[in-house]
């Protein structure tokens, strides 16, 4: 198998007897763990090697594609392997609520994941309720929740009510708090990065809450896991998976987000975004991915926005090396300046990300997804 995220270029271990499509996760070669990413596919058409992706150092990265290409399923095929090694800690951010399979085999989903108010810094509070920070309602928001007595939206609340404050002043910040109430996404006793240093899967499925909502999740989730290595208080390499990227990067979570992506290396925490929109990532999204991984895009800004960040590993036009197939991407590796069509993997885990058909929908008492409805 050849091992792409390397800087020794070429490198190949045995594979497990048995694993024909590569499937097999978590494979150790001399110096740590790989995830079997898929084959690569020769110019003929025809499968070439097994290629798989180096887990045991941290890396940052960006997976691409157009709907239906194949971003989500790639991004799964990654923490799958991430979950079969020893040492990291898979953790998964899904706003579409596609992903919760990837906890079948062990894991746990959290339908409704909650964390601390203070875990997002009181500072994006104001952004987080679309208010300026420097205005009466932002600051007021924005020292109810550095300095509330608990550190919940309920105290909170009450440090408005007791502030030396305009009536309409707490009022307004009164009803934008009870907002973030409602979104019951905070809660004291929420998500820490202790909870998250799993050898399983983590799944937060965020398709229940509204996208601020979820946007301060990711951001708490994304800041904790960072701090928690910086102060060497999580064993475990944790790997952040977040789906539907651009979305993120634009809200609350765009700073922590960005931060792993910057510092994320020394403390080792890796980060792999997926998004149908490259052109709306910031630039260091881009520039500071170590991996590409590129399934089909349309978009003549999407794919500049690619191109002008790996001008020298992509020598040819972006847009002819693209492929068209669903399931074939593009991996672009910093370590080896190299660009290879590759054919990703089945999933072992079940796949929620596949869009439902008509033909698949019972008819006539049977189902079809099933192998029903038995043609006469």
């Amino acid at each position: 198998m050849h091992v792409i995220g390397n800087e020794g270029e070429g490198i190949r271990f045995p594979e497990k007897p048995g694993d024909i499509d590569g499937s097999g996760s978590g494979e150790r070669r001399t110096g740590g763990p790989v995830a079997p990413l898929g084959r690569y596919r020769a110019p003929d058409d025809s499968v070439g090697a097994r290629v798989g992706v180096d887990i045991d150092r941290p890396h940052a990265a960006l997976v691409v594609g157009k709907r239906g290409a194949g971003k989500t399923h790639t991004l799964a095929v990654l923490a799958e392997g991430v979950a079969a090694a020893d040492g990291l800690a898979p953790v998964v951010v899904d706003p579409m609520g596609v992903l919760d399979g990837l906890a079948a085999d062990g894991g746990v989903v959290h339908r409704r994941p909650r964390v601390r108010p203070d875990a997002v810094p009181p500072a994006a509070w104001p952004a987080l309720l679309d208010l300026d920070p420097a205005g009466a309602v932002g600051s007021l928001v924005w020292r109810a929740v550095a300095e509330a007595a608990t550190p919940s939206v309920a105290g909170a609340r009450e440090y408005v009510a007791d502030a030396d404050a305009e009536r309409a002043t707490r009022r307004a910040a009164d009803a934008h708090l009870a907002l973030a109430a409602e979104w019951d996404a905070f809660d004291p006793d929420g998500l820490t990065p202790r909870a998250l240093a799993s050898d399983e899967p983590t799944v937060l499925d965020c398709s229940g809450v509204p996208a601020p909502a979820a946007g301060a999740v990711c951001a708490a989730v994304a800041r904790g896991l960072y701090e928690a290595r910086v102060r060497e208080e999580m064993d475990r390499l944790p790997w952040l998976f977040v789906d539907e990227a651009h979305a993120f990067f634009d809200g609350v979570a765009g700073d922590a987000l960005a931060t792993i992506l910057t510092r994320g290396r020394a403390p080792g925490v890796s980060l792999a975004c997926a998004t149908q929109r490259p052109a709306a990532l910031p630039a260091v999204a881009v520039s500071q991915a170590d991996l590409l991984v590129a399934h089909r895009l349309h978009s003549r800004a999407d794919i500049d926005a690619l191109a002008a960040a790996r001008p020298l590993a992509v020598a040819d036009s972006l847009a002819e090396r693209l492929p068209t197939g669903v399931g074939e991407a593009l991996v672009v590796d910093d370590a080896s300046e190299t660009a290879s069509t590759v054919r990703v993997r089945e999933r072992r885990t079940p796949d929620g990300g596949a869009s439902p058909r008509a033909s698949d929908r019972p008819r006539d008492g049977c189902d079809r997804s099933h192998g029903g409805c038995r043609q006469e």
